[in-house]
């Protein structure tokens, strides 16, 4: 992850990609990470037709005071994950944003597990509401956490 850029990009340029071309224009360089991947420590690694996933490892800087990695880590990998599966079916021009998220925690993580992987599948794709589900897992398959979401989708030009 060194050699990636972080950043944003303009609305113009967004705007000027379908919502898979954005997604591997990130995985490529073309454009950069979003500045949550640095913050966090995870980045987009594949996105297809309905799917995303963001891989990411767990350290001691996201510990909570109980000992564990909080809470907080898995939910922003997937909340990423599931937004971005939504993503990859949206057309150029078309926006969105999370409505509701919807996590299950099955087992703690720590600075042991080793690198995770968060995937987004979609469910349905409507014309102004969308939903995906997916899944937490360590490299062995392990699941740690499981989630699904709600999008709100602003059709362009709409």
């Amino acid at each position: 992850m060194n050699d990636m850029t972080y950043g944003v990009v303009t609305p113009e340029i967004l705007k000027s990609y379908d919502g898979l071309g954005f997604l591997k224009a990130i995985i490529d360089g073309t454009l950069p990470q979003p500045p949550i991947a640095e913050l966090v420590g995870f980045h987009l690694t594949e996105a297809a037709d309905g799917m995303a996933a963001f891989e990411g490892l767990p350290e001691f800087r996201h510990y909570n005071p109980i000992g564990t990695v909080h809470g907080g880590f898995a939910a922003t990998m997937l909340d990423s994950a599931l937004a971005c599966a939504i993503f990859t079916t949206m057309k150029k021009g078309d926006t969105w944003t999370t409505l509701e998220l919807k996590i299950n925690y099955v087992r703690a993580m720590d600075k042991n597990t080793g690198p995770v992987r968060a995937e987004g599948r979609v469910i349905h794709h409507g014309r102004t509401v969308a939903t995906s589900e997916g899944d937490l897992k360590d490299r062995a398959g392990k699941l740690y956490a499981h989630a699904s979401t709600t999008c709100m989708i602003f059709p362009a030009g709409a």
